[in-house]
């Protein structure tokens, strides 16, 4: 492997016309679902070839593991303080972890509370998980890794207290790598988008990290202020102040 290779292979297969295809879809769609993620911090684990938080606003947007990126790291040790990021992006990392699991769980980690993980991955149950059972663990990039399905990440996410969201698949042609094949076969991706689409060859997920029990408590000496701005308007229309009440106010301030 490359040294600024993020997973073995991932070069050469980017540069196929498949890749590109790929990477194509699925920059258009993480451009959507970025773009109204609010907060300060966010960071990209995987595929740091292509960005896809240049839609995003956020000050701080950085792409973090191995190869060509701002930070390197362990996936699964994740250099950043617990709950500092606002958005996560895992391009096609769990497929190819020894844990993913852990990962999952260093996300949730440094993700505040409310924040948001997107990920992409490649889906068994799609014609690219029918070639990837034909090439078997001996296959290069992409079709060695273990793929995952949606159901499966998503009790994963469920178990970490993670709210799924949003889901698109998309690339439901085969998994062939000449540009001659693929401009024939558009058609079958607008066909699969409408009538299959459990069976797309990637998909995107979204989810919100919640946080159970969570409630905001407001201090007395708001409600206090309230009440002694309203005490003229009281004396201007003639009224006096009730004695009793005054008295009720004083001890709720001593509360």
């Amino acid at each position: 492997m490359s040294p600024l290779e993020s997973f073995p292979g991932l070069h050469a297969w980017l540069e196929t016309p498949l890749g590109r295809h790929v990477m194509d879809w699925e920059a258009a769609c993480l451009d959507r679902m970025v773009v109204d993620v609010f907060g300060y911090n966010a960071v990209q684990l995987g595929i740091p070839e292509c960005d896809f938080l240049r839609a995003n606003r956020m000050p701080l947007r950085l792409r973090a593991g191995a190869g060509r990126v701002q930070v390197e790291t362990d996936y699964a040790a994740l250099p950043f303080e617990s709950q500092s990021l606002d958005l996560v992006v895992l391009a096609h990392v769990l497929e190819f972890a020894h844990h993913p699991h852990h990962v999952l769980r260093e996300v949730e980690r440094v993700l505040v509370p409310e924040g948001q993980l997107i990920i992409t991955g490649f889906n068994p149950v799609s014609l690219f998980g029918l070639r990837r059972r034909l090439k078997g663990e001996s296959g290069s990039y992409p079709w060695h890794g273990q793929y995952l399905s949606t159901r499966r990440i998503k009790d994963w996410l469920e178990l970490l207290s993670f709210e799924p969201g949003h889901q698109s698949a998309g690339c439901f042609i085969p998994a062939q790598t000449e540009a001659e094949w693929l401009q024939r076969l558009r058609f079958v991706e607008r066909a699969g988008e409408r009538w299959c689409g459990f069976a797309g060859g990637v998909y995107v997920l979204q989810a919100v990290k919640r946080v159970q029990g969570m409630r905001l408590i407001m201090p007395k000496w708001d409600r206090l202020a309230r009440a002694r701005a309203l005490a003229p308007l009281v004396s201007r229309v003639g009224r006096q102040p009730d004695p009793q009440k005054t008295m009720d106010e004083q001890d709720f301030g001593r509360n």
